[in-house]
């Protein structure tokens, strides 16, 4: 490694920026920043270094001693596993320097978080302050709203959840925040595959309340392995897939890792839950054929009773209005049949042939052919010839009654003249014909 690229290790860690870094105990040969460790003549496997903030001008010397930090160098070989420091004889609290809380100035969130969508927008805004802008978007809400989020949409758009546990009091905190969750890998393949939601544990009102949600959603052996992960295990990373019965959780990432194997991590339970993800499309897909199918017969079903229910109403109507055209045609025909008697009833005596009196005899033609005679007095009204006429049913509003020599419409003459007056005597042939 360079010293600049410790340098900058130690600002991650203690927020102390490059520029401001007060150091003591790099080697006399230590004079350019693009050295590497291995030729300063550094003492190996460990050496001991201070850091601490450069005094402004208007600092106090207590100020700046408050401020300075041990360091301790460990070769690569030793340093990759945090819990080996242990070998040197120091504790990971030395080997980073001062209390995480020291540095800080206000709480990822507040004490005894009710409303945990509020928690999460101060989480989220202390996150950024702390580590940048580049990092995961955490979701705003109750986890139950978060499970609802990732796992209870459409299957394909369904994604796994991830729980990212924070806690102020370990070491590991600010070089898994800086170094892994704020990655540009890892936030973009958590905000392509997964909702990640966010606690710290830090206080303890807040851990058990997480606990109680975590006994709820992932049952009781979950929330004991929580339990009994000790401060400087975290933060602690919980991958979680939804699934019809319960949650399951498919890994729990403790904060001693590295970029590449929390990817590897990652990726290896999107491939378990691509598996029961493509199960469920496959399930969900067949599902809703089947309801398509259902929901067209059932459509289809539906349109052939309102075609038959239509078609029985139109018959209904249909039937309706014939029997009342059919009661208004008897009735018609009743009142005509009683005119005709009535008429008939009170037509005069025909003429016998031997009277006395001037007789005219009328031969009438109906429009089907045949004929009737009757004699009437040549004093007779033609009213009576036309009374005559409709008591066989032919009323004088519906048919003509013609002469043929001269043709004329006898209907049109005064029904008060007599016979002899408008020329029907001593005989005439006449003709009925139904008007217009």
């Amino acid at each position: 490694s360079l010293f600049h690229q410790v340098k900058r290790n130690v600002y991650d860690l203690t927020s102390i920026p490059v520029r401001h870094q007060l150091w003591e105990g790099w080697p006399p040969s230590a004079t350019d920043d693009s050295m590497t460790l291995a030729v300063s003549g550094l003492t190996f496997p460990c050496h001991r270094l201070t850091v601490g903030r450069r005094s402004s001008p208007v600092q106090t010397r207590e100020q700046s001693e408050e401020q300075c930090t041990d360091v301790h160098m460990v070769s690569d070989s030793d340093g990759d596993d945090f819990e080996d420091a242990t070998e040197f004889g120091v504790d990971d609290g030395e080997m980073f320097g001062v209390a995480s809380s020291a540095l800080r100035k206000s709480p990822m969130m507040p004490e005894n978080a009710e409303n945990e969508g509020d928690a999460l927008l101060q989480f989220t805004a202390e996150f950024s302050s702390r580590y940048g802008d580049c990092h995961p978007v955490y979701f705003i809400g109750s986890l139950e709203a978060a499970f609802q989020e990732a796992f209870y949409g459409k299957a394909r758009d369904r994604k796994l959840l991830a729980i990212y546990l924070h806690h102020d009091e370990s070491v590991l905190t600010n070089v898994f925040c800086s170094q892994m969750l704020c990655a540009e890998s890892i936030v973009s393949y958590l905000s392509q595959n997964f909702i990640t939601w966010a606690w710290d544990m830090t206080k303890e009102a807040n851990r058990a309340r997480f606990l109680t949600m975590c006994t709820r959603h992932f049952g009781s052996v979950v929330a004991q392995t929580i339990r009994t992960q000790k401060t400087d295990q975290f933060p602690l990373f919980l991958i979680i897939m939804g699934k019809r019965s319960s949650n399951e959780v498919l890994n729990v990432i403790q904060g001693n890792t590295t970029v590449d194997e929390l990817m590897m991590r990652l990726m290896a339970a999107m491939e378990i839950f691509s598996a029961q993800q493509q199960e469920d499309i496959k399930d969900e897909d067949e599902r809703e054929a089947r309801e398509n199918v259902k929901r067209e017969q059932d459509e289809a079903y539906r349109i052939s009773l309102e075609a038959d229910r239509a078609k029985r109403e139109a018959q209904e109507r249909e039937m309706a209005e014939q029997f009342r055209l059919e009661q208004i045609r008897k009735e018609q025909e009743e009142e005509r049949e009683a005119i005709r008697l009535s008429l008939e009833q009170s037509l005069p005596p025909e003429p016998k042939e031997e009277s006395t009196e001037s007789v005219s005899k009328l031969r009438i033609r109906t429009p089907s052919g045949e004929f009737f005679e009757r004699r009437f007095l040549a004093s007779s009204k033609l009213q009576v010839v036309f009374d005559f006429v409709a008591s066989k049913g032919y009323p004088w509003e519906e048919y003509k009654l013609l002469g043929t020599f001269p043709r004329r419409d006898v209907t049109q003459l005064d029904p008060n003249k007599s016979l002899l007056e408008v020329k029907l005597y001593p005989q005439e042939t006449l003709f009925l014909e139904a008007k217009e």
